[in-house]
């Protein structure tokens, strides 16, 4: 049996949650769980192996509204998904500022959220 250990709760996004690369604003997937120290992201883009992206998210807020979240994240690893053109891909945030952090903070840890 494998124990796995990670450092941060990764909550699995029930909802569709569209990830936008910040320098292109085009869609490069969907978040399939998030941490506060990084995703995996069920991605429908290209891309580059151990890459730099900034990529810029909304989440739902506790006032009913919403957070954006512009982070950097480093391309740790990408696997090919069941459907074509799609891959999973594991990234790390970086430059993650306090203040992005309190929303990213409460949303993963809201009641009723599932964890991986």
């Amino acid at each position: 049996m494998i124990n796995e250990f990670r450092r941060a709760r990764r909550r699995k996004a029930a909802d569709t949650i569209l990830v936008v690369d910040a320098m292109t604003e085009r869609v490069v997937g969907r978040i399939g769980n998030l941490s506060e120290t990084g995703m995996l992201l069920m991605a429908g883009a290209p891309l580059a192996d151990d890459a730099l992206y900034q990529f810029r998210f909304s989440l739902p807020a506790d006032d009913g509204g919403e957070a954006t979240i512009e982070v950097g994240a480093h391309l740790l690893w990408v696997d090919q998904a069941s459907a074509p053109g799609q891959a999973w891909a594991g990234f790390r945030f970086i430059g993650l500022t306090e203040h992005q952090a309190g929303p990213l903070r409460a949303w993963i840890d809201a009641p009723g959220s599932r964890y991986e």
